[in-house]
C-alpha cells in the first residue's frame, strides 16, 4: 500500500511539472499569437479595423473601410459628412456595396455583394510590417464614365503593386444622378452656394481620410500619388485643378482622358438647368420631392441616362473656375505627372456606323464632321485605300474620343507646371479571348459583348490597344482577367509597366535599373513619349499637328 501510494504521489508531481511547463509554454506563445492578430488590426481616427491578415505576398489587405457617413436621406446630394466613431473592432474583410449604377459596360466584374447609395468605402493593401515605415502611397480611382465602376473590380486589386513597397488605396465615389446632380435648391441650401460634383467631393474626402489615417497602415501622407483610368483619369486631372484638393497629393497618374476635353465641366447655371429639366420630367417639382423618392425610384428614373447627362460642374466651391483656365494660368497642383493613352482607344466603326470603310465613305464622313476644314483633316489623317481608311479612321476616332484631352493635359502641364511630365503610348494589343468564353466578343472602346448574338455584333480585331486595356498590365493584374489568353509577352509588358508605375509612385520618376529610358518632356523642346509594347522605347511625338488642329476645331 505504501509503495502504491508513493507511486501515485511521484506520478502526480511529474504530471504537475509537465502541466506547469505546458502552461509556461502557452503563456510564452500566446502573446505572440495575440501580437500576430493585433498586426491585422489598425486604429483609424474613427475606430479599429481588422483586415484579412498577411497574404503570401507579404501584403495585408483591408476591405470595405467607411470614409464618410452613408449619403442617405437628407444627406443625398450633400458633400460627404464626417464619420461617427464606432466602438469595438470593425471587420474589414469584404468590399463595401458598389454605388448605384446601371449595367453599362460588359467588361465590368464586381465582387461587391450589393448595390446601394450607402457606398462610400475604401480598401487598403499594405506591405508595411510596422506603422512607422512611411511607405509611398497610390490612391487609384476607377473608370466607367462617371456612371459605372467599382473598387471591387479585380483589375484594380492593389496587392501586386503593394508587394513592390507601396501602400495602395482604392475607393468608391457616387455615380450618375447620385454623384453629379445640380439643382437651384441644392445650391441654395449649400453653405458654399454650390451643387453637383458630389462624386468629386467623395474623392476629396477619401484623400482627406488618407492624409489622416494612412500612417497607421505604414503609409506616408506626404508621398501620396493619385491615379486612375478613363473617368478615373479625368478625376485625377480635376482633383489637380480643385483648390480644395490640390494640396492633398504629391504625384499624379492619368491613363486615357482629362477634364480638358473628355467630359468637361460646365457652368453651374447650365448644370442647374439640366437638373431642373430632369426633375420636371420625372414629376418631382421640389428638392423635398426628389429626396422623398426611394433609391430604386430615382435609380429607375435614370434608366436611359447617357454618359455626361449629369456633368461635372464649375460649382464655385470644388471648382472655382474652368479647369482649362486653371491649368493655363499655372494654378493647378504642381506635382510630377505620368500621363498617356492607348493606341486604339476607339475603333473606326465609331465614325462609320454601319457604312463600309471605303475612301469615298471616309471622305463624306469627314466633310460632314468638319465642313470647310475637311481638307485639313484629310491631309492630317490621309486615306486612299481601305487599309489606310481603317488606320486613319481609328486614329481620328481615338483622338476625338480621348487622346486629344490627354494630350492637352500633358501639353499644358509641361508649359505651366513646375514638375516633370512623363508621357506614354500604350500599344500592346490584347490577345484573343480564351476559347471557353463562347458567346462573347470584343465591343466598342474596350468593352465586351456577351450573348448569343455576340459574334455578329462584336468588333473585328483592333489595330492596337483598346480603351481600358492597359489597366491589368499597369497594376499587375493580368491573372485576374480570365477573358483573354495572356502570353509570356503580355506578362513581360505588364512587368515593365508595373515597374514604371511603382518607381513613379516612389520617386516621381518612372525610370529604374534595367528599364528602357523614359525621358521627361521639357517645355520648348520636341515632345518625347515612351511607346509601351513588347519592345518599348522612347520616341519623338509624330502628330502634334493633329492635336493642334483638333484643339482649334473644338
Amino acid at each position: 500500500m505504501k509503495l502504491s501510494f508513493l507511486r501515485i504521489v511521484v506520478q502526480h508531481r511529474l504530471e504537475s511539472t509537465f502541466i506547469r511547463a505546458l502552461l509556461i509554454a502557452i503563456i510564452l506563445v500566446v502573446p505572440c499569437a495575440f501580437a500576430a492578430d493585433a498586426a491585422d488590426q489598425v486604429s483609424t481616427a474613427s475606430g479599429i479595423v481588422e483586415g484579412m491578415g498577411v497574404q503570401s505576398s507579404g501584403v495585408r489587405i483591408f476591405k470595405g473601410i467607411p470614409f464618410a457617413q452613408p449619403p442617405l436621406g437628407d444627406l443625398r446630394w450633400k458633400p460627404p459628412q464626417a464619420l461617427t466613431a464606432w466602438k469595438g473592432v470593425r471587420p474589414a474583410v469584404q468590399f463595401g456595396p458598389r454605388c448605384m449604377q446601371h449595367p453599362v459596360f460588359g467588361d465590368m466584374n464586381f465582387r461587391s455583394s450589393e448595390m446601394s447609395e450607402d457606398c462610400l468605402y475604401l480598401n487598403v493593401w499594405t506591405p508595411a510590417k510596422k506603422s512607422d515605415e512611411r511607405l509611398p502611397v497610390l490612391v487609384y480611382f476607377y473608370g466607367g464614365g462617371f456612371v459605372a465602376g467599382d473598387s471591387s473590380e479585380p483589375r484594380y486589386d492593389g496587392e501586386s503593386l503593394a508587394a513592390k513597397g507601396i501602400v495602395v488605396v482604392t475607393m468608391n465615389y457616387r455615380l450618375g444622378i447620385f454623384g453629379f446632380f445640380a439643382h437651384p435648391e441644392l445650391t441654395k441650401e449649400s453653405p458654399h452656394h454650390a451643387s453637383g460634383d458630389y462624386a468629386l467631393l467623395d474623392q476629396n474626402a477619401g484623400l482627406s481620410w488618407v492624409q489622416q489615417n494612412i500612417a497607421a497602415f505604414g503609409g506616408d501622407p506626404k508621398r501620396v500619388t493619385i491615379g486612375g483610368e478613363s473617368a478615373g483619369s479625368i478625376s485625377v486631372s480635376v482633383q489637380m485643378a480643385s483648390p480644395i484638393s490640390r494640396d492633398l497629393f504629391s504625384g499624379a497618374i492619368g491613363e486615357s482622358g482629362s477634364v480638358l476635353g473628355t467630359l468637361p465641366a460646365v457652368p453651374l447655371a447650365q448644370a442647374e438647368k439640366q437638373g431642373l429639366e430632369f426633375a420636371t420630367g420625372i414629376g418631382a417639382p421640389s428638392l423635398a420631392a426628389l429626396r422623398a423618392m426611394t433609391t430604386q425610384q430615382l435609380f429607375e428614373s435614370t434608366g436611359k441616362t447617357t454618359v455626361g447627362r449629369f456633368p461635372l460642374t464649375v460649382d464655385g466651391y470644388f471648382l472655382t473656375e474652368d479647369p482649362m483656365a486653371v491649368f493655363a494660368a499655372g494654378n493647378q497642383a504642381h506635382v510630377p505627372l505620368l500621363v498617356g493613352w492607348n493606341s486604339a482607344e476607339m475603333g473606326w466603326q465609331a465614325l462609320f456606323g454601319g457604312e463600309e470603310p471605303t475612301p469615298g465613305n471616309y471622305n463624306k464622313i469627314v466633310h460632314k464632321l468638319y465642313g470647310d476644314r475637311a481638307l485639313e483633316i484629310l491631309s492630317l489623317y490621309p486615306a486612299s485605300t481601305t487599309e489606310e481608311v481603317i488606320r486613319s479612321a481609328t486614329d481620328l476616332a481615338t483622338d476625338r474620343f480621348i487622346a486629344l484631352s490627354s494630350w492637352k493635359w500633358a501639353d499644358v502641364q509641361v508649359r505651366t507646371g513646375k514638375k516633370p511630365v512623363y508621357r506614354y503610348l500604350f500599344a500592346r494589343p490584347r490577345p484573343p479571348m480564351v476559347a471557353s468564353m463562347g458567346n462573347a466578343a470584343p465591343g466598342l472602346a474596350g468593352g465586351i459583348i456577351k450573348g448569343p448574338d455576340a459574334k455578329t455584333m462584336g468588333m473585328p480585331p483592333a489595330l492596337g490597344a483598346v480603351h481600358s486595356a492597359e489597366i491589368e498590365y499597369a497594376l499587375g493584374n493580368l491573372s485576374t482577367n480570365k477573358v483573354f489568353a495572356w502570353t509570356p509577352d503580355d506578362y513581360k509588358v505588364s512587368q515593365l509597366m508595373e515597374a514604371y508605375f511603382a518607381n513613379f509612385v516612389k520617386t516621381g520618376d518612372p525610370n529604374g535599373p534595367s528599364l528602357p529610358n523614359w525621358p521627361a518632356a521639357k517645355a520648348g523642346e520636341p515632345a518625347i513619349f515612351i511607346r509601351i509594347d513588347v519592345q518599348s522605347e522612347a520616341e519623338p511625338e509624330k502628330h502634334r499637328d493633329r492635336y493642334l488642329f483638333l484643339d482649334k476645331s473644338n
